[in-house]
């Protein structure tokens, strides 16, 4: 061989071995400086991990700690086969390799019977297999000819706690889970328009649900860490740590009895009349606590999806009615607490027009031919005609006040929301005939919690209260963190009135009064009945009502408010008053909740009594 060929070969080699470095030297520039960002990118995205620990919603509870709706957890098993594999491999010693296989078999034998599966089922979920790479997902170890192995292999949703707890004591290898809460109301449809519903992305739709969702929420905890190849993390590399942190509980004013009971009654209602709507609201007038609030047609919360949404509407404060009798209460009131009649005073109720500031104005019809009515005959008569004239003593600008004052044409600032205000038009924009239509509960249009609150009026001593749905607010320990007490709007009546329309109202259900029947021994109901022609095709309608019955009892000491409100009821003969659709369920809800909350029979007591002591004892 020539000294020149030896050379030539050296030289070639020597190039080799340059061009190989100056090759590497290249990619490390690639990989150190210019695809820098890029490849830390994915490093980050392979190793970096943050685990979420879902907060657990509060509970809504009642009044009696009942539970309205809760988070029952939930995990989801799944199955890393290659974490299985790689934890067998770990082991060099053959023969103890096989007994930590033997063992683990084993394991997913009891695992198969505790989940209620096949063996085989299970053992198909541990046996590791590939996939073809996701370029976007896939950039991690395990990589073969385009194949990255296939991990996560779902085995089991919705497990409850108690079998999880078994499934962990056993420590499989490659089995993993995640915890999720689902909403969960115990009573079905109990109080549906009430508690609202989570829907299955976890949003907050309705009810006490969305309006409180703030309390109930939580904050979720989260951990982030890295982790290897096999998705184990690695717990030296944690760099933050947020504890979980649960919601806290809301407890209603509502009594699950008490709407247990008018719920009864409003499916009674329903299968009987099969109304438009119905409505019954309960309350404690001296607090405004709502301890019931019920509409027809309801829905199931577990099965909120299969409810037609005007099944979901809470009709006592999304729908207006005009409040027709029940509205008398307003003239009545306002003309004797500004002392321009008595019980005695007498108006002709049998005239059918009335000059009226120099004009002669037409009367409404009346229901029965009246004559000389004294005013607590036209509260137990509810004559048209009568407080047509009581209103016009006061004239439109002081009964306008009066209706304001009760809370007519304004919010309840009722707190779950959805409420409307009602219609109550100023003066100013009366037509001719308003002062005379107006006090008989037309040309004004109202809630039927705003009716009710209206009539609570009476019941504590002449005070508009704010209705309170919510009681307190509790943490995840139990503890109260914040509660709230009775609001008043406005003092509406003096006491002594307040007190003297009861005694006037308590003869609706007396002898000649239009709910005559319908009281209750010894516990003084006092209460006015309504009935009004729906306005159908821009007029009144001889044949579409809206039936009504609000009052309290007893009537010298109140502990209850109760209002029942029917729309549209399908009445044989087109006799739909509130005497027949909604006397009858005041009357029979009252007699239960008497059992029920242990009150009193009152204690007589004579109407001068009670005007001359300004209110009750």
């Amino acid at each position: 061989m020539s000294k020149g060929f030896a050379s030539n070969r050296l030289t070639l080699l020597a190039v080799g071995v340059l061009a190989c470095f100056t090759g590497v030297g290249v990619r490390l520039v690639f990989l150190h400086v210019l695809d820098r960002e890029e490849l830390l990118g994915y490093v980050d995205k392979a190793r970096r991990q943050i685990v979420v620990e879902h907060a657990r919603r509060g509970t809504i509870l009642d009044a009696k700690g009942n539970l309205l709706a809760m988070s029952k957890s939930e995990v989801t098993l799944a199955v890393d086969p290659w974490a299985l594999v790689e934890y067998l491999e770990s082991d060099r010693n053959d023969a103890r390799r096989a007994r930590k296989a033997g063992d683990e078999r084993a394991k997913r034998v009891q695992l198969a019977a505790l989940l209620g599966l096949a063996t085989t089922e299970v053992e198909q979920a541990f046996s590791p297999a590939m996939r073809p790479i996701n370029i976007e997902t896939d950039h991690r170890d395990g990589k073969v000819d385009g194949q990255t192995r296939d991990r996560w292999v779902k085995l089991r949703e919705g497990l409850d706690e108690p079998t999880f707890d078994k499934i962990e004591a056993l420590k499989i290898h490659g089995l993993t889970h995640e915890r999720i809460y689902r909403r969960v109301y115990p009573g079905g449809g109990l109080a549906a328009n009430l508690i609202g519903y989570v829907n299955k992305e976890g949003n907050s739709v309705t009810g006490a649900e969305r309006h409180f969702d703030l309390y109930l929420k939580g904050e979720d905890g989260w951990i982030e860490s890295e982790q290897d190849g096999a998705r184990r993390e690695l717990a030296q590399f944690r760099s933050r740590e947020v504890p979980v942190q649960d919601g806290n509980d809301v407890v209603l004013t509502i009594d699950s009895v008490v709407q247990h009971i008018i719920e009864d009654e409003l499916r009674t209602i329903g299968t009987k009349f099969s109304p438009n709507f119905a409505t019954i609201i309960v309350s404690e007038p001296q607090t405004g606590r709502i301890l019931g609030m019920a509409n027809y047609p309801s829905y199931d919360l577990n099965n909120y999806s299969k409810a037609p949404l005007e099944a979901q509407r809470n009709y006592a404060v999304t729908d207006i009615i005009e409040p027709g009798s029940t509205f008398k209460i307003v003239a009545a009131g306002a003309a004797l607490d500004q002392g321009l009649v008595t019980p005695a005073s007498a108006f002709d109720c049998g005239i059918t027009s009335i000059n009226y500031k120099g004009r002669d104005l037409k009367l409404p019809k009346e229901d029965h031919p009246f004559g000389q009515l004294t005013v607590a005959e036209i509260v137990s008569h509810s004559s048209n005609r009568g407080a047509a004239q009581l209103a016009m003593l006061m004239g439109e600008d002081r009964f306008y006040e009066y209706a304001r004052r009760y809370g007519f044409g304004q919010s309840t600032k009722f707190q779950l929301g959805g409420e409307i205000r009602g219609i109550l038009e100023a003066p100013a924009h009366w037509d001719g005939l308003t002062i005379t239509r107006m006090p008989m509960g037309h040309a004004v249009a109202a809630t039927p919690l705003q009716i009710h609150m209206a009539m609570s009026v009476l019941a504590n001593g002449g005070a508009r209260l704010r209705p309170q749905i919510i009681q307190e607010i509790r943490d995840a320990a139990g503890n109260v963190i914040r509660t709230f007490a009775p609001e008043k709007a406005e003092q509406v009546l003096r006491p002594s009135t307040a007190a003297l329309l009861a005694q006037l109202l308590h003869g609706v259900v007396g002898p000649g009064g239009t709910a005559d029947g319908f009281d209750i021994k010894e516990f003084e109901v006092a209460a006015k009945t309504g009935t009004t022609q729906k306005i159908v095709d821009g007029k009144y309608s001889s044949t579409h009502y809206v039936g009504s019955f609000v009052g309290f009892f007893p009537a010298s000491r109140p502990e209850l408010v109760i209002s029942v409100i029917v729309d549209d009821a399908q009445v044989p003969n087109d006799k739909n008053y509130g005497r027949a659709v909604a006397a009858p369920a005041f009357k029979h809800v009252a007699e239960q909740l008497i059992q029920y909350l242990d009150i009193k029979p009152a204690q007589q007591m004579p109407r001068s009594f009670v005007a001359m002591q300004g209110g009750f004892p």
